[in-house]
Order: C-alpha cells, then structure tokens, then sequence
C-alpha cells in the first residue's frame, strides 16, 4: 500500500505523522516473565518547548526481547494493551533475554549478538547491528500513524483484500507504518509461497491468503516474514492484512503497514541465512518429523475424474505390473458424493464398502490419503447439525454465512468455538479409525469478513489466521491417532506457525514448463520463509500436460521433497503419457520407474534431511543462496536448489532438454553418470539431457554416493 506521492508529497486524502525523536527512554527492569525492556516516548514533532507537546500524536516505542538474538519492537499510538489483534503464537518465546542501557546520548537493548540503538537526540533513528556489522536502520519517516480520509487515493491490490474498497482503493482509516533500510545490493527473500521472481525487491506484496492459483500475485500461503542477504530477518507479528512495500515505494527501505493503531515487528540476528531460520523457527515453530513412507511416490484420482474402488484397484494394479513403486494412494473431493462434502461419508455408489476397500489397499502396503475441507454443503447431512448447535460462522443479523461459491449453500466451520473444533475433529478422528492415514486439508483461504466468530475474533484478523486453526484441529487428531512423528497433512493454505504442521503443496498450477518453473519459485519462497517440506502436482493441475511437460516434471516432482501425481480433469497415471516412437528408455513408465526407484534409494538421506528441518529449521528444499550464502552468483538462482545439504537439483524446464544452471566451486560428483569434476570458482553450464536425466550433482565428502551403491547400476554409462 502505497502512501506517498514521490520524495516529497502524499497521496490525496493522506495524511500521516512520524516518529521525530525519541524524547524520553526508560528502562524497564526485568520481570519473571521478560528480560529488560526499553520504554521510548516517541513525539511526532520535535519538542523545542512546552507548547510543543499540546493537540500532538504520540507514539509509544518498545524495545524487548523473546529469545536470544531476536529484539521485538512495538509502536502504538495510543496505549491500550488491548487494542489490536493477537500476535501469532510464539512457542519459543523465553523470559530472561534483553539487556537494556540508558546513557547520555541515547539507549540501548542487546539480546545475545543483536543490538538495536535508539538516539536522543533530534530526528528519529533506530538501529540494528550484529557481530560489530550494520544491519538495517529506520531513520526519518521510519515509524508512523497513518490516516487515510474518505477521498484519499491510495491504491492498494489484491482487490479482494479487506480494507480495499470495490474501486481498488484503500478504505479510510487508521494504519501503523514500519521501514527499515535497504543496503547497496541488499536482496529480500521470504514472505511466503510467492510465484513471481524469489528476489522481493521492487514488488508489492500483500499478506491475504487467497485462492488464486500459481500464476497470479495471489498466494495460498502468506507469510509476513523476511529475510535479507545481508544477515537478519524481520516478523511483522501481525496475523492480519499486513501490506508490504519491498523497495517500490521507497526504493531504499522495506515497508510494511497495518491496519490500526499498533505495529509490531521482531528482527532476527544471522549472520547467515540458515542461522536466521534457525532463530525464527526456534520462535515461532518448527516442522513436526513426518513418517518415512510419506517421501514415497503418491497417486491420486485426480479432481473431478469418474473412479471407484475398480478404477483405484486397476491403478494400482498397472503400477505394480509396470514395476513402479507406490507408498500412498490418494482419494479427492469425490469419494464424497458430490453436492455433500463436506460430510465425511463414502458415497455409496462408489464405494459400497469402504472399510474393506481400505483394509485391502493396506494388505498391499499402502498408506491412504483422504481430501477434506472446512466447508460444510447445504446438502451435507452435517450441514443442519452443525447449524444448530453453533458451530458454523454467522452473519451480523445471526444467520449462518452461506454462500454458492465451491459447494452449493456451504457454510464454514468456527473453529473459534471449541465445540465445533471437537466436532470436527471427531469427523476426522472417524475417517482414521476406518483406515485413512494421511488427510488432505484442502482450502482455508475463502474466509469471509462480513461475519461475527463464536469467539469475538476480528474478522479481518480470521481471514489469514483461519488456516492456522483448521490445520491444527485436523493435525492434533492425527498425531492423537497415528502418534507424533507419523502425522501428515496435505495443507494448501498456510500462515506463520503452518510449518508446524507438514507437508504442504503448492495448489493449483497449469500443465505447462511456465507453470513447472512458477512452481518451483513458489517453493523456493516458502522454504525461505520457514516451511522444512513442500511438494507440487507433478505434470500440474489445470489442463492435460503434453508428455514432454509430465516426463520433466517426474524428474523435478521425484526429486522434491514429497512426490504426488495429481491432477484435474485428467489422470496422472503414467502410461497414459507413453506415446510411439520414443527413444528407449524416454517413455513416461520408464521415466517414472527410474527417478522413483531413485527416490527409494535417497529415502535415508531425505528422512536426514527432515530430521535437520525439524530439529534446526532449515528446509529439506534449500535454496541456492541458503546453501552458498557467500557465492553472489547464487543470490538470484530459482532454477535449481540442493535437495538436502548434499545434492544439487537443476529440474529441465524445456522440452528440447536444454538447461542451464550453475554449479558452484568444489569437487562434484554427478549422481546419475557417476562424472566428476573439480572447480575452483563457479561455473555456468549448458547441457543437453534426455527424459530421463537431469543435473543432479552430489557434493564432496558427502557420504550419498556410498549410501546409494546398490542404485549404482542405474547409471547411464556417459555424461550428458
């Protein structure tokens, strides 16, 4: 949201007051609860005489710490401790940390490395720095109260975010802004599952989950999060609207604003970008272990494709037959009967005996993964009970919110209300006990705020928030039911704390290598923002991919860290792909069965990986600037990544198999040729592959070549 009209002006109908000095610090002792705080009257005038604190804002700065490394700050206009939404949760929050100092010429707060400093003199300025280097700063216009009048012309995207008006304009109001410093080079990373360019800068990006695909400034999973190359991170700790400027309106700060009369942000120390995540996720959360037969290969019925359990039994079937492992068989929307879901029943037209149906797809050894969502159909049986009792989201008037959009008259479960959040759970505990072991938690983005929540929540608040309590119901009852370390999600949508909760998938992309490469940049995105597992619809969703498209994306969806073959209208079974006149070896069974057998073989290194995600935070998808954060070259890349710490993954995004990626300095081996090489500096590379090959290089002194010798005899016998 932009305010400004250029260096000098605001926008029409703006009207905005900052920060102008800190005229008064006072040190806070340190409670059983916190560690020293530092207290800043922060006028919006500089105060030269008495006359000057009359008819003025005021802004109340706080500086203190939750954990080592991290200073949290906090600005409000006016004092009320009660005003504004929740935060999110911080688990990892700790007493004891932030010592604060008070001297002549200014204050101070240090929490382990990190320092933020505050000067008393004229002009506002806040500064941050870590191991003796400058991180960022807010100077002039850094902190401030916002208010837009009923004319103001402040344009603010996605038109369906609340707080813009049907003309695209922000809504007349009041706002807290925050800026801090860009550095010459600086490059911005984070803020969810994005599928534009993974560097931020220059773009505007709101925090509102939305359903809009993979292809559009729309995200599933926003995360109000960032993190820099030049050592730290910042949480705007705001679970609601939060509008972020990213070097576009100020083209050398990082702004972000709120609705209301408070603001709160926490900066997290490095110095590396591994060493960031490690600290926002030690606050805010880290992914739960998932089950090693959750890095198999998953199959599903695809959307809105006709099965039953004949049409599953003889998938399943041509997959063993074609020699192509399955660990999880997934069944969408329509294992419910369609104008009903959600209500948790099998349709008995297809499937008249789904308890037996389970028991016998688990007497071939697999796991079985079922679709839900939060939305209750006004044709589900479910529907009038749930209305009855309180537990769907009502309007002002007390009517229950419904509306067509997805199911015919579905209302939405409030999980604010701890009896519809057992409720719902008991629905799901239910579908475990018959024999399902993973849960597709589908949707959670449409969350409507012209509705009243069973709890009083605000209802701009709920609209990013809901994901989070819709996925933790579902995950509590399936780490109740299968035990912690064997719970698995299949969530779409997400906010700060999802992580918690693995796995998540990247929602509906077309069948295309635009939409392969879109993909891929969400993930990366989502990795940097805290997320330790994620996965794709291989061969994409919308549209029937050309062979050319699925055979690629196997090779990428294969080497991801979870691997499913999903799609809409069409299946995504293999051999539908398999054309004539194919090179031996190049058909899409072949493909399949040599990067999954593959997969099987890496599964070890993966489960590793997953352990490091969860004990560290740092993600099973690594982006290249995580793994090689002093390598410049590898600040930009979004083309390729390191699957774990050891293997660099360089997916083809052409039919032709042209691809080019970089390989940085050391000693490579390649995991499919077995050939070798030894670089004393990065090195760009322009190969040619075939279907069933990519750039996949494993690092020196990594024991993986070893743990895969008895996949040795899969390599091809010359280098691409």
């Amino acid at each position: 949201m932009k305010f400004t009209d250029g260096y000098w002006l605001l926008r029409p109908g703006v009207r905005a007051q900052y920060a102008q000095q800190a005229h008064s610090v006072e040190r806070i002792p340190a409670t059983s609860e916190t560690g020293e705080q530092l207290v800043i009257e922060a006028p919006t005038k500089v105060i030269a005489h008495r006359g000057d604190t009359l008819n003025r804002t005021l802004l109340t700065v706080t500086l203190s710490s939750p954990a080592e490394g991290v200073i949290r700050v906090r600005a409000q206009r006016h004092r009320d401790r009660t005003a504004g939404p929740h935060g999110f949760d911080l688990v990892g929050a700790e007493a004891g940390h932030g010592v604060a100092e008070v001297c002549g010429d200014g204050a101070s707060l240090t929490s382990g490395p990190l320092v933020a400093r505050v000067g008393t003199g004229e002009g506002w300025q806040l500064d941050f720095e870590a191991f003796g280097q400058a991180l960022t700063s807010g100077g002039a216009k850094s902190i401030g109260h916002v208010s837009l009048e009923p004319d103001a012309n402040v344009a603010a995207e996605p038109a369906g975010v609340t707080g813009v008006s049907d003309t695209g304009l922000a809504q007349p109001g009041s706002y807290l802004l925050g800026r801090l410093s860009l550095g010459v080079g600086e490059l911005v990373y984070g803020l969810g599952e994005r599928f534009g360019p993974l560097t931020k800068n220059g773009q505007s990006v709101d925090i509102w989950n939305a359903d809009g695909g993979t292809s559009s400034e729309q995200a599933y999973k926003n995360v109000p999060f960032y993190l820099t190359n030049a050592g730290y991170g910042v949480l705007v700790n705001h679970p609601g609207h939060v509008s972020f400027e990213v070097g576009s309106e100020s083209v050398q700060e990082v702004q972000f604003s709120v609705p209301g009369e408070s603001l709160e942000y926490l900066v997290f120390a490095g110095p590396t970008p591994a060493e960031v995540l490690r600290r926002y996720t030690a606050l805010v959360g880290r992914p739960a272990l998932v089950p090693e037969w959750s890095y198999g290969t998953w199959l599903s019925t695809s959307f809105t494709t006709d099965y039953d359990e004949e049409t599953v039994t003889s998938f399943i079937e041509e997959m063993e037959a074609r020699d192509l492992p399955l660990s999880v068989f997934h069944f969408d929307c329509f294992w419910m009967r369609e104008f009903h879901w959600t209500d948790f029943e099998w349709d008995p037209r297809m499937f008249p005996d789904p308890e037996g149906m389970l028991s016998r797809l688990r007497d071939r050894g697999l796991r079985v993964s079922a679709w839900i969502n939060p939305y209750i159909a006004g044709r589900s049986r479910l529907f009038e009970e749930a209305a009855e009792a309180g537990y769907l989201v009502r309007r002002p008037d007390g009517s229950v919110w419904q509306w067509d959009m997805w199911q015919s008259g579905m209302g939405l479960v409030d999980f604010t209300h701890p009896g519809a959040r057992a409720w719902f759970q008991d629905k799901v505990r239910g579908l475990l006990h018959q024999g399902v072991d993973a849960i597709k938690t589908d949707f959670g983005e449409r969350v409507p705020t012209d509705v009243v929540w069973h709890d009083g929540s605000d209802p701009v608040t709920m609209h990013n928030w809901y994901t989070q309590l819709y996925n933790e119901a579902v995950f509590e009852v399936l780490e109740e039911v299968n035990g912690p370390g064997e719970a698995v999600l299949f969530a779409r949508s997400a906010t700060v704390g999802g992580q918690r909760m693995p796995v998540h998938w990247g929602g509906d992309n077309s069948s295309s290598f635009a939409s392969m490469a879109e993909s891929l940049r969400g993930g990366l995105s989502l990795s940097l923002s805290g997320f330790g597992f994620w996965s794709h619809d291989i061969g994409g969703f919308e549209g029937e991919p050309d062979p050319a498209v699925f055979k690629r994306w196997l090779a990428f969806g294969l080497l991801s860290s979870h691997s499913r073959l999903h799609g809409s209208g069409s299946y995504r079974v293999p051999w539908v792909f398999d054309t004539d006149g194919h090179a031996p070896g190049q058909s899409a069974t072949e493909v399949a069965r040599r990067f999954i057998r593959l997969k099987q073989e890496l599964t070890p290194y993966l489960v590793r990986a997953g352990r490091t995600a969860h004990e560290e935070g740092v993600p099973v998808m690594r982006p290249m600037v995580l793994a090689f954060p002093d390598d410049p070259t590898c600040a930009h890349l979004d083309r390729q990544y390191m699957l774990g710490p050891d293997l660099l993954v360089a997916p083809v995004l052409s039919e032709s198999g042209t691809v080019q990626y970089y390989l940085p300095a050391g000693t490579w081996t390649h995991l499919l040729t077995g050939e070798q090489l030894t670089l004393e500096s990065g090195q760009w590379r322009t190969e040619k592959h075939d279907f069933d090959s990519l750039p996949a290089w494993v690092r020196a002194g990594s024991t993986l070549l070893a743990d895969l010798t008895s996949w040795g005899g899969e390599r091809t016998a010359a280098a691409p």
